[in-house]
């Protein structure tokens, strides 16, 4: 798992690319499931694309360097102007973000797996111990990365989720939260820093998820 490498000189290059990875290919699943629903204003703006630049918040890529998170550039949609109704639309949308690293885990396990088979331990600075190291940190991260936005919390994805699945008029009433959202995101962390238990219902999940990939 990634604290394994904490002290590890290459440590912070890795999480920094698949971090850069990992957003941008979110991001871009985002505005692709908006684009294919209906709404315009991701393609206007430039959303649909690899291009990390077009994705990448400054400050919240900074803070994956300092900091145990980061963020993107959130991708701005209408909700009105997508198919399946305001709310089932919005859910689609969210959904695609923590699905699309959920599907990049997934495609880099088999090329780890067998990397890591041609392997006695992950000790040192050859190319193969290099690249297992770095597979392993990508793969970890897409999945922290896709557990975290799963939180049915505003403003993540898993918030979106939820309204587009509930009965219309509990959505009404979940949708009345959405203002106090930064502040709800705001006291998890504060949580988390205070209580280092507390990081369980991101890293129990994560963990799970890695070692079913991985047989880790």
């Amino acid at each position: 798992m990634l604290l394994r490498y904490a002290s590890d000189p290459e440590f912070l290059i890795m999480v920094i690319v698949a971090f850069v990875v990992a957003i941008t290919i979110h991001e871009a699943a985002h505005a692709l499931a908006a684009t294919w629903l209906g709404d315009d204003i991701p393609r206007l703006q430039g959303r649909l694309t690899l291009n990390p630049m077009r994705h990448l918040d400054p400050l919240g890529t900074l803070m994956i360097a300092i900091a145990p998170f980061g963020w993107g550039r959130p991708v701005l949609v209408n909700p009105y102007r997508l198919r399946f109704g305001l709310n089932r639309g919005m859910a689609l949308v969210a959904l695609a973000g923590p699905a699309s690293n959920v599907a990049l885990a997934l495609a880099l396990t088999p090329v780890t797996r067998q990397l890591l088979g041609s392997l006695t331990d992950l000790i040192g600075s050859t190319p193969d111990v290099l690249a297992a190291r770095a597979l392993l940190v990508a793969i970890e991260l897409n999945i922290v990365l896709a557990v975290f936005n799963l939180l049915p919390i505003p403003p993540l994805d898993g918030f979106s989720v939820l309204v587009g699945v509930v009965p219309q008029p509990l959505a009404d009433r979940l949708n009345e939260m959405r203002r106090y959202g930064p502040y709800l995101l705001i006291g998890i962390f504060l949580l988390i820093w205070l209580i280092p238990q507390g990081t369980i219902i991101i890293s129990g999940p994560a963990q799970w998820v890695f070692e079913l990939l991985l047989g880790a």
